[in-house]
């Protein structure tokens, strides 16, 4: 059985590949940049992207299981082309946002749009609802480089920021397994921390001071929107207002479902303080 990764250079899809691959699987990777791929010998590489539906149909044949990326704009071309070409399963990385997204309205939907697509598809599916991603905090690089500062809006928001490594092993042994169909994995770090504890970490990490600055909510949308659009700037806004509102916990699907220890953030700290001196 061969098993199609899409976003198989993506933050986590790249690494998922790899961990595959260790385990012996079949691996069909779609990637819109073969040649910058990188991807291991003995991958099957199908040039498109979901963006670009038109590649989707030689992507998926003789597919019988999907590790979904999330790209909600197009999800529904997916599955017209999944249920054309008989896939059987999709596993999709989701968010943690999902449950509560359902709730609102259905314009604001981003996860729960996805997962909502692939039920309704008629599809075996596992939704795989990571937390904040410790990556995410990289884009505080810049301010700690020149400033020693990092600004962020809700200095209360608790969150439980997840190493990618970890959602990629989390995906891999559900792919492998088909016990998981119908379950909606929540995924976590093993710890919950707000802001400025995760700056604590980091200027640890690069053995001198950085003070975090909070931010108010205009303040943050005035900074962030001209780069990614007003949008995207307010969903970020309020997944913070939401942490803030209702903490998270730390949930123990990495280490039940792996087998080891969820990576702390302060290991992630560690291994990239290079990125932050």
């Amino acid at each position: 059985m061969t098993i199609l990764v899409t976003g198989a250079t993506g933050s986590v899809g790249r690494l998922l590949v790899d961990e595959l691959v260790s385990a012996g699987a079949a691996v069909r990777a779609l990637t819109n940049n073969p040649a910058r791929a990188a991807l291991p010998d003995g991958v099957e590489i199908a040039h498109g992207y979901l963006g670009t539906p038109s590649t989707l149909p030689a992507a998926l044949a003789g597919i019988d299981t999907v590790y979904l990326a999330p790209l909600p704009a197009y999800v529904d071309d997916f599955v017209r082309c999944a249920q054309e070409a008989g896939v059987r399963r999709v596993v999709v990385l989701s968010g943690e946002p999902a449950e509560y997204e359902a709730q609102g309205d259905p314009s604001a939907w981003h996860y729960y749009r996805i997962e909502r697509a692939i039920e309704s598809g008629g599809f075996d599916w596992t939704f795989l609802r990571p937390g904040q991603f410790m990556n995410n905090t990289l884009g505080w690089a810049p301010s700690i480089k020149a400033e020693s500062v990092v600004r962020a809006p809700y200095a209360g928001a608790v969150q439980t920021p997840i190493d990618l490594g970890d959602i990629a092993a989390v995906a891999r042994v559900v792919l492998l397994s088909e016990r998981f169909n119908g379950q909606k994995i929540m995924m976590s770090g093993p710890e919950a921390l707000t802001p400025p504890e995760e700056v604590e970490r980091i200027a640890e990490a690069i053995g001198r001071e950085v003070r975090f600055v909070e931010q108010t909510p205009q303040e943050y949308l005035d900074e962030l929107a001209p780069a990614i659009g007003l949008e995207t700037a307010q969903w970020l806004l309020d997944g913070f207002r939401m942490m803030a509102e209702w903490p998270m916990k730390p949930e123990p699907a990495v280490p039940e479902l792996t087998g080891r220890p969820a990576v702390t953030y302060r290991e992630w700290a560690a291994a990239n303080a290079d990125a932050f001196r």
